[in-house]
């Protein structure tokens, strides 16, 4: 059995986290035989909404290099956190697994050890594998997550990744520790995410034979907004910022203060990319990488009079995704317009560089999509759901369990009463206007409860009231979290 954090009882982790067997090994195949691999960068952010950004249409916040990398990548507007939050978002595009499969629905609880990830996968397939900044899948068993998430991670719970800068969670970018392969503790000498990129640059070019694999995963644009470098918030605070249109009134000062600090980070983070596009292009790396931008899930900021994420709208759903390879896909930028999810991440990455998908896989391998986008289908859909909610969104602040799908054109959401949201995404963008129960769409709410019936069978989710998942997992509600009567009782 793998040790895992400080602050776990070990007696309830006796059958979660068993020792992990091998992957068998995975051999390349005639065509790929004496081919070397691609390299592979996945870059993620922490709660950067897909609306974010210039190429995205959004022409106060300052991204010129993300804005040049879609030039050369495909674009995927409708990429879906599935259950945006966190812990689950990493969880799952690591294992390429629903939050009900892996476990991890409920932030600061962790990735079982018999968990086939990504690294694992490309370690077998000869990768060196490295993993920078914010981890956040070792959480324990204890009620109280604080003291875990400053806690060193065990070698054997890093998931098959070699090259170690890592902490659980921190959101303090100006005073953030990490810990390197032998759990020595340091501090990222300025704003952590240009010192995380220096430590990435770092390890990308250094001399090797071997491809590697590297996962970036910065703390920023989450709060404190107000915390990016100064030159960055100097560059928006005389500026009065455009709102979202379903932003109510009563949050015009609030959500223009956030916005301005939330809008810092992402141009230092932007700054930052092209750092790493610059030195993989000198490194002459950039031609044989894959090279993946993304984030864990959204932010609110106000939008609907709320905050953050978990919740089912557009702004904590949807986010950023690029993918440039140029060996593989050329230079050319294209758009995929339809949804897809992080839960697709590994099997399309894995199958873009020529190594198999293991069979505990269950997201789509979408490589076919991204080498050629088609237009989307009415029943292609993205998985959206709310296993437990909790933290910033428990029961007690009006938190609660839904199942639902984001299709090219519609949202439509069931909590445990039934119907609750439906959208026109096509003719109310903003999703002002819910449309469940509508008698004028009863034929499409019925086709779309079909598509999220399929897509609940083939996740094996019986979508069920949170409390059975976290006696199922053995998990304790953290001291912050509603035990009272939820909702639905």
């Amino acid at each position: 059995m793998k040790y895992i954090s400080l602050c776990v009882a070990g007696a309830l982790l006796t059958g979660l986290i068993a020792g992990k067997p091998s992957p068998a090994p995975i051999r390349p195949t005639p065509s790929q035989a004496g081919v070397r691999k691609p390299n592979i960068v996945i870059v993620m952010a922490d709660q950067w909404r897909a609306q974010d950004l210039g190429y995205a249409g959004n022409r106060e916040v300052i991204t010129p290099n993300l804005d040049k990398l879609a030039l050369e990548s495909v674009n995927a507007p409708l990429c879906v956190a599935e259950v945006p939050v966190c812990s689950p978002s990493r969880a799952s595009l690591l294992t390429g697994q629903h939050a009900t499969t892996h476990g991890v629905f409920y932030n600061d609880r962790p990735l079982r050890n018999e968990a086939v990830t990504l690294a694992e996968v490309c370690q077998q397939n000869g990768y060196k594998t490295g993993f920078i900044g914010k981890w956040h899948i070792n959480g324990g068993l204890a009620k109280d997550f604080a003291a875990g998430r400053l806690a060193p991670i065990p070698v054997d719970r890093r998931q098959g990744f070699e090259y170690w800068r890592g902490l659980e969670c921190t959101h303090d970018y100006n005073n953030s520790p990490y810990y390197n392969e032998v759990n020595k503790r340091f501090v990222w000498q300025q704003y952590d995410a240009i010192s995380q990129t220096d430590s990435a640059i770092s390890f990308m070019t250094q001399s090797r034979k071997e491809p590697f694999l590297l996962v970036l995963a910065w703390g920023p644009p989450h709060d404190p907004y107000q915390t990016a470098p100064k030159e960055y918030r100097q560059r928006y605070a005389d500026k009065t910022l455009s709102l979202r249109p379903n932003v109510p009134a009563k949050d015009t000062m609030e959500a223009n203060r956030a916005l301005k600090g939330y809008y810092a980070h992402i141009n230092a983070l932007d700054d930052c990319i092209g750092r790493l596009q610059a030195a993989l292009k000198g490194a002459k790396l950039d031609e044989n990488t894959i090279f993946v931008f993304t984030s864990d899930h959204g932010d609110m900021l106000y939008s609907h009079d709320q905050i953050n994420k978990q919740k089912p709208w557009d702004e904590s759903i949807r986010i950023p995704f690029l993918l440039k390879y140029p060996a593989g896909l050329s230079r050319k930028g294209r758009t995929l317009d339809v949804p897809i999810t992080l839960t697709d991440v590994m099997p399309t990455v894995l199958s873009l560089s020529g190594q198999t998908i293991p069979a505990s896989v269950q997201g789509q391998n979408v490589a076919s999509l991204i080498r050629q986008p088609r237009a989307p289908r009415p029943d292609d859909a993205a998985l959206i759901a709310c296993i437990v909610p909790f933290h910033q969104w428990n029961y007690g602040r009006g938190g609660r369990e839904y199942r639902g799908i984001r299709t090219a054109r519609y949202t439509y959401v069931r909590d445990l009463k039934g119907p609750w949201l439906l959208y026109d995404n096509q003719q109310d963008p903003y999703q002002l206007t819910n449309l469940a129960n509508e008698p004028k769409l009863a034929g499409t709410q019925k086709q779309l409860e079909g598509i999220l019936a399929q897509k609940l069978r083939a996740a094996n989710d019986n979508f069920q009231a949170g409390n059975v998942y976290m006696d199922k997992w053995n998990y304790p509600w953290a001291y912050i979290d509603s035990l009272g009567n939820p909702y639905y009782k």
